[in-house]
């Protein structure tokens, strides 16, 4: 078993378990309610994470991540309030910080 992905953020994390679980891979989430830790724990120890069940899975589970993960070769988006066009990556405008449209990411 090994770590595939973490965040503070659980739902990034059950984000990146349905990903996985889609292209077939056999994950576990721990640390899915290990919040009430921090103090007695590092923070980041207590993060939400993601394993593969199987070690021979885990570049490929990694790949299938990235992939998925990535905005690269996303178009980019013009925002409403300037005009600007944005890369896809950024979620508001970097010239006049308007929230990006729905439906454009």
């Amino acid at each position: 078993m090994r770590l595939v992905y973490t965040s503070d953020n659980r739902f990034l994390v059950g984000n990146a378990r349905n990903i996985l679980e889609a292209h077939g891979f056999d994950v576990v989430m721990r640390n899915e309610h290990a919040v009430s830790a921090v103090g007695e724990l590092p923070a980041f120890e207590a993060w939400p994470q993601l394993w593969v069940l199987e070690d021979a899975d885990y570049n490929a589970a990694c790949a299938a991540l990235a992939g998925a993960l990535s905005d690269k070769g996303a178009p980019p988006w013009r925002c409403s309030g300037c005009g600007e066009d944005n890369d896809a990556a950024f979620d508001f405008c970097w010239n006049c910080r308007t929230d990006r449209p729905p439906g454009t990411a």
